[in-house]
């Protein structure tokens, strides 16, 4: 018999000041019984700094062909693909064909260098590409803030995170790898 999903509850009150975005949203996210508990909270920190009327999670780790997170306007048009982890080329570039940005938020620095090494030659020539790299300490200190429920206020100020949980705060100062070209 196969794991069903655990299901968390978590409220984000976000105060974006760097694109003017202020709202709060109520999320119900589904973890996958092979999902970790630090790429459930990267979801929700992807979710939270780059939120959005339309930003939503992907079908989950089972469904193949999908994001972690995306945006869809009203017209069908993916505006916005977002990856957590380490993607191969091919999936970046499928995202890429699909999407007007793309966003991969990485992790795992044991894994992180290794893959970049890999796949940054490839990935310089997709110019809506934006790659993000959070550290191990910052994941850590990001998980603890896991629990089924949970109520966090996000304020991002000059590229920086905070997210303000019950329990402790969280500063997140996410490592560019690749900033996304100019689009004009």
């Amino acid at each position: 018999m196969a794991l069903g999903s655990t299901v968390y509850k978590a409220t984000l009150d976000i105060s974006d000041l760097d694109r003017g975005y202020y709202a709060t949203h109520v999320l119900t996210v589904a973890r996958h019984p092979s999902e970790t508990e630090e790429r459930l909270m990267l979801r929700i920190l992807a979710f939270a700094s780059l939120a959005g009327e339309h930003l939503e999670f992907g079908r989950g780790l089972s469904t193949e062909g999908e994001p972690a997170l995306w945006e869809i306007d009203d017209t069908g048009t993916i505006e916005r693909w977002i990856e957590v982890g380490c993607p191969d080329v091919r999936q970046v570039r499928r995202a890429a064909g699909r999407s007007n940005h793309v966003t991969v938020l990485a992790y795992g620095e044991d894994r992180v260098g290794p893959w970049w090494q890999s796949v940054s030659g490839d990935f310089s020539k997709i110019d809506k590409l934006a790659v993000l790299n959070v550290s191990d300490e910052e994941v850590a200190k990001l998980t603890t803030l896991c629990e089924r429920n949970m109520r966090f206020a996000v304020t991002i100020q000059d590229e920086t995170v905070w997210v303000n949980g019950e329990k402790t705060n969280v500063q997140i100062d996410f490592q560019w790898l690749k900033r996304e070209e100019s689009r004009w």
